[in-house]
């Protein structure tokens, strides 16, 4: 069943729109083309009063399972400025449009501030619910505001920053799954800003680019270079980034596990009293680099991220990272937490 506005597809198969290569099937499929229709496409007999499961990119879940909801999908990659200042502009981006695109749209607009963000696999309407980060930057430090469908209400609703509640990897839309459907976001971008390339080896990277005054487009491209080097890509070796999130544990815990470990990174978090961890280093140090149990298995350029080398199942994947949780809570006392949404599961 298909109109100009969306598309309603029954038993589609999910292994192509999930960047795990994970076999599931979605026994009906909504595609909204124009968010405009939403409210009329979920009052479909079809859709209307049935669990929802909203996807973007397919990147920050592990299907375990097939779901037992409507699987929805909006299409809108639309992206434009809507309001110009002296010092920053305000960017909205559809749902549906790929987050590096905008990314690098933004960067073509002469627009600075997610340069930190480039290659992040997923969607624009993905972004602010695990407030994605990487290199010392997260989505949430520029949302504007973002719009969503609100199904307690029935209507389009337009939350700021504020009612987002961001925090690290979070949102209320992560804590309120059933309740918001994303539908397009906005972003504050300043025209200059302070260039962030003392994480990760980004200023190490443009010296061997031979950057000598780095602008936004140079610290993107040396973010490329290093998620080129140290990722697999999902269409060669299904994964989903970076899977496990940093620990963040007390200060005191922190500095104990740093004088039985004096090369375990630390790096502040967002309360003095806390340190975060890095999942990577733990995870590495337990021994699952570059583990493998049948197709599923840990990659071996970078403990972070779990790998489908082809046909594991996404109850294989979930067995796996319970496999090196366990491992770094029996070695560090540290207990670790999946990125990904589990569909089918829990953790």
């Amino acid at each position: 069943m298909s109109t100009p506005g969306w598309t309603l597809q029954h038993d589609v198969p999910l292994k192509p729109l999930n960047t795990f290569g994970v076999a599931a099937t979605a026994p009906t499929l909504l595609r909204v083309h124009d968010s405009a229709t939403l409210g009329q496409a979920l009052a479909l007999p079809e859709v209307a009063g049935k669990a929802l499961l909203p996807i973007g990119g397919g990147s920050n879940l592990l299907l375990v399972d097939d779901p037992q909801a409507v699987v929805l999908m909006i299409d809108d990659a639309s992206v434009g400025i809507i309001e110009h200042r002296a010092d920053h502009a305000i960017v909205r981006a559809g749902a549906g449009l790929v987050w590096h695109a905008l990314v690098m749209w933004t960067l073509d607009q002469g627009l600075s501030g997610l340069e930190n963000l480039a290659l992040i696999p997923g969607t624009a309407g993905a972004a602010p619910i695990q407030n994605i980060g990487a290199y010392g930057a997260q989505a949430g430090d520029f949302i504007h505001a973002v719009e969503a469908w609100d199904r307690h209400s029935g209507q389009l609703q337009r939350l700021s920053p504020e009612q987002c509640q961001f925090a690290y990897r979070d949102s209320v839309f992560k804590q309120q799954p059933d309740r918001w459907i994303i539908t397009a976001i906005e972003l504050r971008l300043p025209l200059l800003s302070e260039l962030r390339t003392g994480y990760a080896g980004i200023e190490q990277e443009m010296q061997a680019q031979g950057v000598t005054l780095p602008e936004a487009r140079d610290v993107a491209n040396a973010v490329i270079a290093i998620r080129q080097r140290k990722l697999p890509d999902p269409a060669v070796l299904g994964n989903a980034g970076s899977f496990f999130k940093n620990p963040i544990v007390t200060a005191e815990q922190a500095l104990a596990l740093q004088q039985d470990w004096p090369q375990m990174p630390l790096y502040p978090a967002a309360s003095p009293e806390m340190r975060k961890l890095s999942a990577g280093w733990l995870i590495e140090q337990a021994g699952w680099k570059g583990a493998r149990q049948g197709d599923a298995g840990v990659s071996a350029e970078h403990a972070l991220v779990l790998v489908n080398h082809g046909a594991a199942s996404g109850a294989q994947l979930l067995d796996l990272a319970r496999q090196i949780a366990a491992g770094v809570q029996a070695r560090f006392g540290v207990a670790i937490e999946p990125e990904p949404r589990l569909i089918g599961a829990a953790w």
